[in-house]
């Protein structure tokens, strides 16, 4: 790339070093060029500064362009403009007449446009932001390919409407463009201007000037940099999308040229094309265009009109050049779903097609220099069109027989895209780093084009990776040092060394290429390539370049830069290239019209030549007619009679034909509880964008493409699976036409379908709608291509319409779930989809996959690729080398007929041929191929080994619809003439229509599958197992169609080889995907392991891949011949000429011979039913066999049953002349019951025949270790966002690989993500969107359908909840008598009746079954017959809960989101989230001995229930209504809910429970927890307690509850006693609620009378506003101190609800009147069991407790937080283990280790399951129960307590006639007095246990209480909580009664 040489050669040897360092190279088999060029040189000259041409910005004024041509250095001539005339306009955008021109202003103006004018824009350097309209005669623009321009300018000025400028410089000066450089139309008109459909005139493609390009080498080039392209004609569809050339086209013609010369064909259409962009770093305007999603692109105007031109260009027309840009240059078209056009093989760096920015460039190659002609009959001379490559610099015009060469630009891009240096490195700060030099790219070209076999096709893939891997050798320092990871491994660069300079280049190339035998010719030009291109032209005539593959032309005249390009000349590669240009519509257009036209009938011709005895119609006709009459009933037939009358006869005909039941395998299940896990994880998101709550139901809707076979085959799971009854969606039994509305095909009818769908989603807010695109990489064009180029066709971009319209987006009741196996098209820079929402098929070797054991084997791509390895047996992926070279002779005679056409006549022939071999026509076997043969003899054979008649499915894949209609009618015709219709059906499979199945086949099939059905007909190829048939497969994508397992061959030989992208491969190969049984083990197995077969099979076997044999003698069947990489054994000895053996044995590799084929181990053999052996012997045959491993040698084969039989049983052969005819044949196989094919197909993949090329793409490998296919382009939708991408890693998971794809491939213009600008940023992603991808025919629609099922189960399971549910217990200690509160109808309690109520002092909650019993003088304690103490762990686990649907009136947790309470969780309009405020309130409280502080944290929004000193200033206090306040909208109780460890699971969330009505609701938190609980719930008032109850339990919330309450309720009284309110007028009441509870009910009763027993009841849940508002309501309400409820069971009867009252213990929900309880506390130092205590203190001060039976709550099981928040370790474990209870307490200044929990927890549990160590004597004696004076404790279910108060005027039992076992003294005060005690009588032995905050206090107490009086005391009897001094343990002594 420099000026000038690089100095002197180091040594006079360079030629020899040279020439052996290359020669050294190419006997390399590595691809990787290695350095040694630039190590022959002197030190280079200091380096070029820069990258070249990086420094010019892409600026249009600098280049010289018309007919000077000048060199780009050159500086541009000055220009001098003339002065304008006086008094005129010379405002910029305006005429010299002061009419404003600009577009923006008069776009919208209607225009006058006179007949043959166009109205274009005009750029002028003064306005760089805008365009001027001008109106040109079109005669004067250049047409669609650039050309034909006339000389001159004749224009109007559409502003002040003056006509008849002639010249362009007269018109500039007119419109003030005020121009600096001379005016040239070429450089200033730069657009079309088209009306959108609003009518404004908006800017269209580019003009296309022919001599507007530049060197693409002096502009930065963005990857894929693409050409313009003319504007389109609408009077034909433009090329981008959807042109097809008609049947008179010639379609391999050169995009962009048009046919001239006499010689031509038919007159083409034009090449029309879509406009294109950079996919690159763009100008701003145009980024920013395209980041708005706008296409400025229109259809051009049809006044454009098309020129023919029928010859060279006139003189004075010097510039037309067929080859000049054109979107065939660039452009590559994409639509209705096909295939973009490829310009090469495998190609992944091509330009995309797009929308024309208004800065884009055109295609950078300079047209100079006399135009080349042509030459005529260059197709027929050299049998092939050649493909030239742009290279470097310019290319010279064509002209002349431009049908027989075709011209791309692939190269020269690829060159671009080299040259640009990776993001990858700019993004650390590296600095810019020298590209590789022109010269070096060439090089390397010529270098790997001698690389090449002969049988190999350019890569361009191939081609980037040694330019990356050169540009990384040659810098690597500077890579190493800003690159994050290490690079790919390469040798060690040598120092910097002298680049090749332009000069030494074609000698350097001539060098490289001499030693590979003329395959690449070199071409040195001395001025320009035209005279390289005539001399390769002439040296093709002349017929000198028949053995060169590859023609390089080098031109180095220039001393800056070099020319160059290269032409592909071999027959083979040419013709590959050449047809890979075309899209697949066009491609089917051709062969169509090769069809139509009757040019396929000299391919018939030859064929028949071929046949000695002349036309093979003739011989079919003469074997029909020796035939007729004498053909017997069809095996298949009568094996079907016999196997009903077999099944009549009760024994079972085949073990195959039972069909396995549907069933969700376990990696079904495991992606479908993935699918579960991300729609949960989108759910619980902060973005809020699925609330899964608010579902109470799931539908769905399927979309696939328009395939009926995928159609019925997806209607078969939905009905089959039974997720429609699962979901709700149906009733009882399901019809398919029920299930057809759920499953959309994507075709015509398709949008009125889907916008029922959106209606119901739209109706439905509380159904969650999943929107399934299965086969998810199909059509991906963009609605807005549609729209703009293919409004007639509804297919064309019909999922973008569907799936991507706003409704879906934005509804958030839709989930859409992408289904495919190919997902690559999805994983782009623009995807919608968030890597996060991926969901990928887990590998069978990934972590895990043992946790789903799978008892099939999934056999796909993969493992397919490894069969063809060395280790393994014969491999299942071949191909067929004698058809390769029939194709390739037959493409050389036939050069004017595309390869698809050869193909499929040639394989058609070897069926027909091979098919006529198998019924007796032997010499027919030289017209086929092993290979085919193989097949058909499998295929007719197969039925007769099974007594059902199960045969073979063969899979021949034809792409192309009307190539599939030839072969079907063909290989119909041919089975007729041969008698076999009843032998093996023929199909014929597209994607159109359904199947077509004879009624002999459909009555087969009925029978093995055990249809009644008389109308029943196969609908998919599912239901075609065990059918022996060929299924003609067409279309030019499969389109998710499953196969059966019967499927044993999938013939591919006839796939469009040239459409080499990822997802085409792996789709094609995907056919082939198979599970296998597991019962053979898919291993590698050792080479002598005998193989399941039969020796005496005549003619075939039924392990095809094993061996296979043909007609012949016994002594060939003996002989063990090498077996062939095809499988085949006979290839040598089966008789065909030398020539066909020799191509089909010549291009394979042979495996070892005695390979076991793939998956088979010695194993027994499936059977055909039990009776085998039996019917083997009756027929005469000997104990079944398996043919043992062929040896060498002569000798004959002995084999043995592996597992049956022991003893061999040699068998004799049978003669040769048995196995000859068909005759014998058929004698051979009566009677004989070998395994069945449809049994052995289900332990073995089929076998896949590829074509040569693919199979080499598929089975080499990369750098990587992946296979060769795997590096394609992913999609062909795609382009690569830079050709600097590292290459796929083997080790990448499929995650890794989509992370890959993201950052390294980018959307075409007409992909519909293509919009989607935002690259892979969060807000670019759709959050309802999932991809759910896994390999082909996995199981995806199952696991898809299986998560459908378990979400709908979540989702109820969601509005669901587990609620205790048990019954109450000790109900049976109650007495009949005075307990009734009769009045049963009163709604509210009297209250005169309600105090001469007794008090219930049992507990009957049954969370205390566990509690000590409380006796009453009223009961006779019973106990005895108590359940056994339940263990600590299972008090939880072994509650009885009921699973129960939330209502509408329920309270909910974190999770729960609607609309409706968005405002109630802190969604207020009003106030800011969170915003909220902290006040201190304090009071004083003796008991404590100080001040208690606490803090309330209270939203703004709740700021007006409280009371300030000022707006914002010191809180006074909580505001209360009166008493007689009456709103029914309002609760007057303050709610307050102490919880711990709840932040998320409390229910918390009122709103529902309320009804909306207004409330005050304050959540009692702990200090260290209250950020957490902030955070979940930012609109809850909070009630802080101080840090030192961080450590208490429930009884210190209560506690300060209370006592709040009161200290406020006495503020509201001094504060509304100023207003002139009562005191006793505030309302008194609080609400304390746990936060478990979910659900109240009500209980309506049918009295029947007062004093009746019969009553009905029934139950119903209302909101808690409907129970505290009728609580509220009571009359008298502030006499009762508490009230509460029933806890709900479903087991509550009507003696639960008979009483409407009850006066006892009330617990959860409680109403407290503060006031009345002003001197009863809560007990602060609780834990367990503190509102038992409470209610006992409460009614011994003489106040009433009232119990609403009539009313329930319900309280969710909740498995974290609450009381289990509180675990007991060691305190200085390291490891936290829990302690048993037993170790609760310990002896005083013990070394017992100390523990880590509040004493007086300690002391609760210890208590609650030892006491029985304290109290011995009260261990089941519930006559005499322990006295607890003033605090109940628990002493566990053994022992009964009574509890009396020492307060006076106390209301306790009656404890004059009982005698106690033991009595406990709780921390008592100064109430207790020595007296007090001494009216209580105790057992003698009776213990006593008192319990004091120390040993002092503990010793005052024994003598304040004269307790050594009666209690005798010991030492040793003195105790203490397991707690460290400073966390102040409880002390306990015991003693016994005297």
């Amino acid at each position: 790339m420099g000026n000038s040489y690089a100095g002197q050669l180091r040594s006079t040897r360079f030629e020899e070093a040279l020439h052996s360092s290359i020669e050294a190279s190419l006997r390399s088999s590595s691809l990787e060029p290695r350095p040694v060029f630039s190590q022959l040189y002197l030190e280079a000259e200091q380096q070029l500064s820069a990258l070249e041409g990086g420094s010019r910005a892409d600026n249009e004024e600098e280049e010289e362009e018309g007919d000077g041509a000048l060199e780009p250095s050159c500086p541009p001539n000055p220009y001098q403009m003339h002065p304008p005339p006086e008094g005129c306009c010379t405002t910029d955008g305006f005429c010299q007449a002061g009419k404003d021109l600009r577009l923006v202003s008069i776009g919208s103006e209607p225009i006058d446009v006179p007949a043959g004018f166009l109205l274009v824009g005009a750029k002028a350097p003064s306005l760089p932001g805008h365009l001027l309209v001008c109106a040109v005669d079109r005669r004067f623009l250049p047409d669609d390919s650039g050309h034909n321009a006339l000389l001159g300018f004749s224009g109007n000025c559409v502003g002040c409407g003056k006509k008849g400028f002639c010249y362009f410089t007269e018109f500039s000066n007119h419109i003030n463009l005020k121009l600096t450089t001379q005016p040239k139309k070429q450089k200033h008109l730069k657009c079309y201007l088209v009306r959108n459909a609003q009518g404004a005139l908006t800017q269209g493609p580019l003009i296309c000037w022919k001599g507007s390009e530049f060197r693409g080498r002096q502009t930065p080039a963005g990857p894929g940099s693409s050409s313009l392209c003319p504007p389109p004609d609408s009077s034909a569809p433009p090329a981008a999308f959807s042109s097809e050339p008609s049947p008179g086209t010639n379609p391999s013609a050169p995009r962009g040229a048009q046919p001239a010369g006499p010689g031509s064909d038919p007159p083409s259409l034009p090449a029309a094309a879509g406009p294109a962009v950079f996919n690159g770093k763009d100008s701003p305007q145009q980024q920013q265009q395209l980041a708005k999603g706008k296409l400025p692109a229109g259809p051009r105007p049809s006044a454009l009109g098309i020129f023919s031109n029928s010859g060279p260009p006139k003189k004075r027309h010097r510039g037309w050049s067929p080859e000049s840009p054109s979107a065939a240059d660039g452009g590559y078209p994409q639509g209705g779903g096909n295939r973009a056009k490829y310009e090469s093989a495998g190609v992944a760096c091509v330009p995309p097609v797009g929308l024309v920015g208004p800065a884009s460039v055109t295609f950078p190659v300079v047209a100079s220099g006399e135009p080349v002609s042509v030459p005529d009959n260059l197709l027929k001379i050299c049998k092939a069109k050649p493909v030239i490559f742009k290279g470097h610099g310019n290319f010279p015009y064509l002209c002349g027989n431009l049908n027989d060469v075709v011209v791309s630009p692939l190269l020269y891009t690829c060159y671009q895209n080299s040259q640009s240096i990776s993001r990858a490195y700019e993004q650390y700060g590296a600095p810019a780093m020298q590209p590789i030099s022109e010269e070096m790219q060439l090089l390397l070209t010529v270098y790997y084009l001698v690389q090449l076999a002969a049988d190999q096709v350019p890569l361009m893939e191939d081609l980037e990776q040694i330019f990356l891997r050169s540009w990384r050798e040659s810098h690597l320092t500077e890579i190493r040092q800003y690159q994050p990871a290490p690079p790919q491994p390469c040798p060690p660069a040598p120092g910097p060394a002298a680049p090749v300079t332009s000069a030494q280049l074609p000698w350097l190339a001539g060098l490289a290429a001499s030693s590979c035998n003329d395959s690449v010719h070199i071409i040195e030009c001395a001025y320009s390539l035209a005279e390289g291109l005539a001399e390769m032209f002439r040296l093709l005539v002349e017929g000198r370049l028949a053995k060169t593959n590859y023609v390089v032309i080098i031109c180095a005249c220039r001393s800056a830069a070099i020319d160059s390009c290269i032409a592909v000349t071999g027959k083979y590669q040419a013709r590959v290239l050449s047809e890979s240009l075309l899209t697949p519509a066009e491609y089917q257009k051709e062969v169509s019209y090769a069809l139509v036209t009757g040019k396929v009938d000299s391919l018939g011709a030859f064929f028949s030549s071929l046949c000695p005895e002349g036309d093979i119609d003739i011989l079919l006709d003469k074997f029909h007619q020796e035939h007729q009459g004498r053909v017997s009933s069809s095996p298949t037939a009568a094996s079907v009679t016999k196997a009903m009358s077999l099944d009549v006869g009760g024994v079972p005909a085949c073990a195959s034909s039972r069909r396995e039941p549907p069933r969700i395998r376990p990696f079904q299940l495991a992606v479908a509880q993935k699918l579960l896990s991300h729609v949960c994880s989108i759910a619980d998101s902060s973005t809020q964008n699925l609330d899964l709550g608010s579902f109470e139901k799931v539908d769905f809707l399927i979309c696939i493409p328009p395939s009926e076979v995928t159609y019925q085959q997806t209607l078969f799971h939905v009905w089959h699976s039974g997720v429609l009854l699962e979901l709700g969606l149906d009733k009882e039994h399901v019809t398919r036409q029920r299930a057809e509305q759920y499953v959309l095909k994507l075709d015509a009818e398709a949008q009125a379908r889907f916008k029922v769908f959106l209606q119901n989603s739209f109706q439905n807010p509380h159904t969650l709608f999943v929107l399934i695109h299965d086969h998810a990489h199909w059509d991906l064009v963009s609605s807005a291509v549609h729209n703009l180029y293919s409004p007639g066709d509804p297919s064309v971009g019909l999922v973008d319409r569907l799936l991507n319209c706003r409704e879906v987006k934005e509804a958030p009741n839709i989930v859409t779930l992408h289904v495919t196996s190919f997902p690559y098209a999805l994983q782009t820079q623009h995807t919608l989809i968030s890597p996060y929402n991926e969901i990928h098929w887990p590998a069978a070797y990934s972590a895990g996959a043992d946790l789903y054991p799978e008892d099939r084997k999934y056999f796909g791509l993969s493992e397919f690729i490894e069969s063809t390895l060395s280790g393994h047996s014969l491999p299942l992926l071949r191909y067929d080398s004698s058809f390769e070279a029939m194709v390739t002779a037959l493409g050389k005679r036939f050069p004017r007929l595309h390869s698809a056409v050869i193909r499929t006549f040639v394989l058609v022939q070897h069926y027909a041929a091979a098919m006529m071999a198998v019924r007796g026509l032997s010499q027919m076997k030289n017209y086929t191929s092993v290979e085919t043969l193989e097949i058909t003899q499998n295929l007719l054979n197969a039925p007769q080994q099974c007594p059902c008649g199960h045969g073979l499915m063969v899979l021949l894949r034809v792409p192309c619809s009307p190539l599939a209609a030839v072969a079907y009618e063909r290989l119909a015709h041919v089975r007729a003439r041969l008698a076999l219709e009843q032998r093996f059906e023929i199909i014929l499979g597209s994607p159109s229509s359904g199947l077509t199945v004879g009624k002999h086949f459909v009555k087969q099939l009925k029978v093995w599958q055990n249809i009644e059905d008389a109308e029943w007909r196969p609908q998919t190829y599912l239901e075609l197992e065990g059918l022996p048939c060929i299924l003609i497969f067409s279309g030019m994508d499969p389109h998710g169609e499953s196969l059966p397992r019967s499927l044993r061959y999938c013939d591919l030989r006839l796939i469009n080889s040239s459409c080499l992208v990822r997802t085409a491969l792996e789709q094609e190969l995907g056919l082939a995907a198979y599970f296998v049984s597991s019962e053979g083990p898919l291993e590698k197995g050792p080479r002598g392991e005998g193989l399941e077969s039969d020796a005496e099979k005549p003619s075939s076997t039924d392990n095809e891949d094993e061996e296979l044999v043909t007609e012949g003698s016994a002594a060939e069947k003996r002989s063990p011949v090498k077996r062939e990489r095809s499988g085949s054994r006979d290839s040598a000895s089966s008789g065909r000429s030398s020539k066909a053996s020799g191509s089909a044995l010549g291009g394979e590799t042979s495996a070892p011979p005695g390979g076991p084929p793939q998956g088979e181990q010695t194993r027994s053999p499936q059977p055909c039913g039990p009776s085998e052996d039996t019917q083997r012997l009756r027929a005469g045959q000997g104990p079944a066999s398996a043919l043992s491993r062929h040896s060498p040698g002569p000798a004959p084969q002995t084999s043995q049953r592996s597992v049956q039989v022991a003893v061999p049983s040699p068998r004799r052969l049978p003669a040769a002349g048995a196995s000859s005819s068909p005759a014998g044949r058929a004698a051979a196989l009566v009677g004989q019951a070998s395994p069945c094919s449809l049994a052995k197909a289900r332990r073995q993949p089929p076998v896949v025949f590829l074509p040569k090329l693919v199979y080499d793409m598929v089975t080499s490998t990369d750098g990587s270790g992946l296979p060769k296919a795997a590096s394609l382009l992913p999609a062909p939708s795609v382009v690569w966002a830079s050709s600097f991408r590292p290459l796929l890693s083997k080790t990448m998971t499929s995650t890794e690989q989509s992370l890959y794809y993201r950052q390294w491939t980018a959307p075409r213009p007409g992909h519909m993500d293509y919009g989607n600008r935002a690259e892979g940023c969060v807000g670019g992603f759709h959050p309802r969107r999932l991809l759910l991808s896994g390999p082909p025919q996995i199981g995806k629609t199952g696991a898809y359908l299986q998560f459908l099922g378990i979400l709908s189960r979540m989702l109820i399971r969601l509005t669901e909840v587990d609620v205790y549910d048990e019954e109450e217990i000790n109900v049976d200690l109650r007495e009949e008598a005075e307990w009734r509160y009769l009045q049963r109808s009163d709604p509210w309690p009297d209250l005169e009746l309600f105090r001469k109520l007794p008090f219930d002092y049992t507990v009957h909650d049954p969370k205390y079954e566990d509690a000590s019993l409380i006796c009453s003088h009223h009961q006779s304690a019973r106990g005895e017959d108590r359940a056994p103490p339940r263990k600590p762990e299972d008090l939880f686990v072994r509650r009885q809960t009921a699973r129960m649907r939330l209502s509408k009136y329920a309270a909910h947790n974190t999770y729960h989101h609607c609309e409706q309470c968005h405002q109630y969780m802190g969604f207020h309009p009003r106030y800011q989230l969170y915003e909220s405020t902290l006040h201190a309130f304090a009071f004083s409280y003796s008991m404590l001995g100080e001040e208690i502080q606490l803090h309330f944290i209270i939203p703004k929004s709740k700021e007006h229930h409280f009371v300030f000193s000022q707006p914002g200033g010191q809180l006074e206090s909580m505001r209360l209504p009166l008493v007689t306040d009456q709103s029914h909208e309002c609760i007057k109780s303050p709610t307050f809910t102490p919880t711990t460890g709840r932040h998320e699971h409390g229910l918390f969330n009122l709103y529902h429970a309320m009804d909306g009505a207004s409330h005050l609701h304050v959540l009692v938190v702990k200090e260290y927890e209250m950020p957490v609980y902030k955070k979940y719930w930012p609109n809850h008032i909070m009630l802080v307690l101080p840090s030192i109850f961080n450590s208490a339990g429930v009884g210190a919330a209560h506690f300060l509850i209370k006592e709040l309450s009161y200290h406020n309720l006495e503020l509201e009284r001094n504060r509304q006693e100023e207003l002139g309110i009562k005191p006793q007028d505030i309302w008194p009441f609080i609400v304390i609620s746990d936060d478990s509870c979910v659900m109240w009910n009500v209980v309506d009763v049918d009295g029947g009378g007062e004093r009746s027993r019969e009553f009905a009841w029934s139950e119903r849940n209302v909101s808690l506003k409907h129970i505290m508002q009728h609580i509220e309501a009571a009359p008298n309400i502030t006499h009762y101190a508490l009230i509460g409820m029933r806890k709900w069971s479903s087991k509550a009867g009507g003696r639960a609800v008979r009483e409407p009252f009850s006066r006892c213990h009330v617990h959860d929900f409680i109403v407290l009147n503060v006031d009345l309880t002003q001197n009863v506390q809560y007990n602060q130092n609780r834990f367990l069991c503190d509102d038992v205590d409470f209610n006992l203190r409460v009614h011994s001060a003489g106040l009433l407790l009232c119990r609403f039976n009539r009313f329930s709550v319900m309280k969710k099981q909740i498995a974290v937080g609450g009381h289990r928040s509180f675990h007991i370790t060691a305190k200085v474990s390291d490891s936290p283990v829990a302690v048993v209870p037993a170790q609760y307490i310990c002896a005083p200044d013990s070394k017992h280790p100390s523990l880590a929990a509040p004493a007086q927890l300690l002391l609760e549990r210890f208590l609650q399951h030892h006491s029985h160590r304290f109290f011995p004597l009260s261990l089941r004696n519930h006559g005499h129960p322990v006295l607890l004076v003033d605090c109940y404790l628990n002493l566990g279910s053994q022992i009964s307590v009574c509890y009396v108060s020492s307060r006076p005027h106390s209301l306790n039992v009656s404890c004059s006639d009982s005698t106690f076992s033991g009595l406990l003294l709780y921390l008592c005060d100064s109430f207790v007095g020595a007296g007090f005690l001494k009216k209580f009588h105790f057992l003698k032995g009776a213990t006593l246990c008192v319990i004091c905050q120390d040993r002092n206090s503990l010793r005052q107490t024994v003598v304040r209480l004269e307790l050594e009086d009666e209690w005798q005391f010991r030492l040793r009897d003195e105790f203490q909580t397991a707690n460290a001094k400073e966390d102040r343990p409880l002390f306990l002594l015991t003693g016994r009664h005297i």
